[in-house]
Parts: structure tokens; C-alpha cells; sequence
């Protein structure tokens, strides 16, 4: 075999070595970043509690929400729900892994109301991004 067949082959032993250990690294943050992936826009608050989080985000006239758990991988009862001032809340309720929604509304330039829940620990915002 002659020397650039054996670069050759080391390059791209090299290369499968760097890729894996790319991905391993990468897997951990996979659930939130896929989770947050879901809302468009840019993130305008976060509402922190016992049991979890949810993230907001706001483009254009529409506001988004995700509620994440604290320990994901376990099943648990989640929520999260948003209101724009003058409509009904849209909701998103079961047992999940990772997170609840997303949920959008159209709010336009009026105050939304938010509220997630991980098991019995929950949160709720009152009017904001008026």
C-alpha cells in the first residue's frame, strides 16, 4: 500500500473519529434546543418555577410558548396556555417527556396571559408584553 493510500485512510478515520465525538457532545442540550425550536421568533421572556420553565416568544403579532420540565425523560403532567386580552386561552395539556406545546396566539399588540405546569408546581405570568 503506498503512503497516500494510508493518508487517504487515516484522513477518514480521522473525520468518522471527530464527527462522533461531535455528536456526543452535542446530544445532552438536544431535548431544550429541539423543544425551543418549535416557537418562532425571538425569546422575550422566561418564566421559571419549581418544576420547570416556559420559554416566550414573540414575532410579529403572534406570541409562542413552550413549558419545559426540570427532569425531562420522565412522563409527567405538563401545561402550558396562552391568552391574548379579549380571546379564549389556547391550551396544551397531557403527559409528556420533554415539554408541553408549543402554543401560538395572534395577539396583535394586546397583553397576553401565560401559565405552564409540571406536576403539582405551575406558573402564571398576569398581563404581559403589553
Amino acid at each position: 500500500m503506498d503512503s497516500g493510500a494510508i493518508r487517504r485512510r487515516l484522513a477518514l478515520g480521522l473525520a468518522v473519529l471527530t464527527a462522533s465525538g461531535l455528536l456526543a457532545v452535542a446530544a445532552p442540550g438536544e431535548a431544550q434546543a429541539a423543544a425551543s425550536a418549535h416557537c418562532p421568533g425571538r425569546k422575550v421572556r422566561v418564566l421559571p418555577f419549581a418544576t420547570g420553565t416556559v420559554l416566550v416568544y414573540k414575532r410579529g403579532g403572534y406570541v409562542c410558548a413552550v413549558t419545559l420540565t426540570k427532569k425531562p425523560g420522565v412522563k409527567r403532567k405538563m401545561s402550558v396556555s396562552v391568552q391574548a386580552r379579549g380571546n379564549r386561552p389556547v391550551v396544551d395539556e397531557g403527559r409528556y417527556f420533554y415539554h408541553a406545546g408549543p402554543v401560538m396566539v395572534h395577539a396583535g399588540r394586546r397583553c397576553v396571559w401565560l401559565k405552564g405546569r409540571v406536576g403539582q408546581s405551575s406558573v402564571s405570568s398576569g398581563w404581559i408584553l403589553c
